[in-house]
């Protein structure tokens, strides 16, 4: 019966952290009731937004709008699937020309935004009107992520990257459809100075090496890369001078490599990571 109601409380605590609260910003109070949103009716909320929301996992908000004078913070906290699903949201919304910061699993901070994930949940605050209001949401954001429980540590997949060269908001999950390919469902992709590189990964090593073949044939492979396994190189139009290749389960590579880059070099630093 105690661990009936021990897990009862830690349950309760759990629904409790995703809510919102207008104290984590000195003087704010309420301005209406709650928001509660799930799958079918965030449309509501986001209009043509929710799409977003879905392809990384969506499965429910909790928001409320907090008020000061004329200055309002309109909070709204998404549960996702999982931790990587989260991340994955937080990562595709990030702006690139803004620092990211040490919020929770990860944060940025913008003149009328703040965003953060930590666990399985991605969190937005907004300012309004417009103007800087980037010392409020920095105090509002701080605060808020102390009362949220969650994994604050990237998910691994984030490793498989080499970090010398690559540009800000990377990695970052692509939830479908990666590098613009159908067959390519889902997976990492990381820009850097020079080129992207991706992973994918496949259910099993069987499907791994079907897709592999597929790819020979989009790009029709003209040169073999001796990394991994069922490696090649190819040019294409849009994707310029690229390599693929195979490591178990995982399928990965580079494309807009730029001349005189070392394909096998490139794709050896990921293969290393990922095997």
């Amino acid at each position: 019966m105690r661990k009936m109601m021990w897990a009862a409380l830690v349950l309760g605590a759990a629904c409790m952290a995703q809510t919102p609260d207008c104290s984590v910003a000195p003087g704010f109070k309420q301005e209406g009731p709650g928001r509660s949103y799930v799958t079918e009716t965030l449309f509501e909320y986001m209009d043509g937004n929710s799409e977003g929301y879905f392809l990384y996992g969506f499965q429910s908000m909790k928001g409320i709008t907090c008020s000061k004078g004329e200055t309002k913070l309109i909070f709204d906290v998404s549960t996702f699937k999982d931790h990587e699903s989260a991340y994955g949201m937080f990562t595709g919304n990030l702006d690139t020309r803004e620092p990211v910061l040490k919020i929770g699993g990860g944060g940025q901070v913008t003149p009328r935004k703040a965003v953060f994930t930590k666990g399985v949940y991605f969190v937005e605050i907004a300012a309004e009107p417009e103007g800087e209001h980037r010392a409020l949401l920095t105090e509002a954001i701080r605060a808020f992520e102390k009362t949220i429980q969650g994994e604050v540590t990237p998910p691994p997949q984030i490793n498989w990257f080499p970090t010398e060269g690559i540009k800000p908001g990377f990695p970052r999950l692509v939830p479908q459809s990666v590098l613009g390919l159908r067959m390519l469902r889902r997976g990492y992709l990381a820009q850097y100075e020079s080129g992207r590189a991706f992973v994918v990964e496949e259910a099993s090593e069987a499907s791994a090496k079907e897709l592999m073949g597929r790819l020979k044939e989009r790009f029709q492979a003209s040169g073999v890369l001796a990394v991994g396994a069922d490696g090649f190189t190819a040019t294409d139009r849009y994707l310029g001078k690229l390599c693929m290749f195979r490591v178990g389960s995982r399928v990965a590579g580079w494309t807009g490599l730029a001349e005189g880059d070392d394909a096998a070099k490139l794709a050896a630093a990921i293969a290393g990571r990922i095997k």
